[in-house]
């Protein structure tokens, strides 16, 4: 009896031993690929499914800094994850990491991830100035059409001879960026490359990027055009000097603010 008693723990002790060393204590590997979209005071987060089997969902974390302490946001077991708390002009930097159902949890994500959200519209109409002078401007600032020669005009259109322009004045660049998708497909102003007649045709798809006088960026979506009228979507961002939407400077120096005299367009 006490040799089947001997033999019985022996095998319990064995069992148990077995256990622990076949449990999972492995992380997964920080996620991948991580994209951060701006919106109108929110951000949109994407990224790359982890490779591990038994991977079980995600945690979301924000920071105002790259190299700052990040806060937990959200949970989840998609590869994606809008922030809707995430406001206009705020720089906001993210980090993802992955945990299994052994509740291991990786490291975060080590990519440089930000976003800062900037206002945006839909279906924005503005009049051909020739033709309706009042109603033919569009200013950024203050997401608003006016007249097409405001000191704070942006954006003016026009038709002429059959053929329809976007306009912006001496003090403002213009690039026309080609089709897109849609409106998000550009998430940069370009560094270079400015058309320097300061028109572009209006061609609906394409998508175009201005350089505000007083150093912003925006980028508008041609939807559709007529002989009296342009409908657009547009982003505009609200920050000066922010990358998102916006080129940096060559040296540090400053974009010189105030507005010359009109140029005459040249046809």
């Amino acid at each position: 009896m006490k040799a089947i008693l001997l033999s019985l723990t022996a095998s319990l002790i064995f069992l148990g031993c077995t256990e622990d060393f076949l449990l999972d204590r492995t992380p997964p590997a920080p996620p991948q690929g991580i994209l951060a979209t701006p919106l109108d005071n929110g951000v949109q987060l994407t990224w790359i499914a982890n490779t591990e089997p038994d991977v079980a969902g995600y945690n979301v974390w924000f920071s105002d800094q790259y190299d700052g302490k990040y806060t937990f946001l959200a949970s989840t077991t998609r590869l994606e994850l809008l922030d809707g708390g995430a406001r206009n002009g705020v720089r906001t930097y993210y980090a993802i990491s992955a945990y299994d159902f052994e509740e291991n949890e990786s490291n975060l994500s080590r990519d440089v991830v930000y976003a800062t959200p900037r206002p945006e519209g839909y279906g924005t109409r503005i009049s051909d100035y020739r033709t309706l002078p009042g109603a033919a401007g569009y200013d950024f600032s203050t997401y608003s059409d006016g007249r097409y020669d405001d000191d704070f005009t942006d954006l003016f259109f026009e038709h002429y001879n059959g053929r329809f322009y976007l306009n912006v004045w001496d003090d403002t660049d213009l690039q026309d960026m080609g089709y897109t998708r849609s409106l998000y497909d550009i998430v940069e102003a370009p560094s270079g490359g400015w058309t320097p007649s300061k028109l572009a045709e209006a061609i609906p798809g394409h998508t175009y990027v201005i350089w505000t006088w007083d150093d912003h960026y925006a980028k508008v979506r041609v939807r559709e055009v007529s002989s009296s009228r342009v409908t657009f979507d547009w982003a505009y961002q609200v920050a000066t000097g922010n990358p998102d939407l916006k080129r940096q400077n060559p040296d540090g120096n400053q974009r010189k603010v105030g507005r010359r005299a009109p140029l005459a367009l040249k046809k």
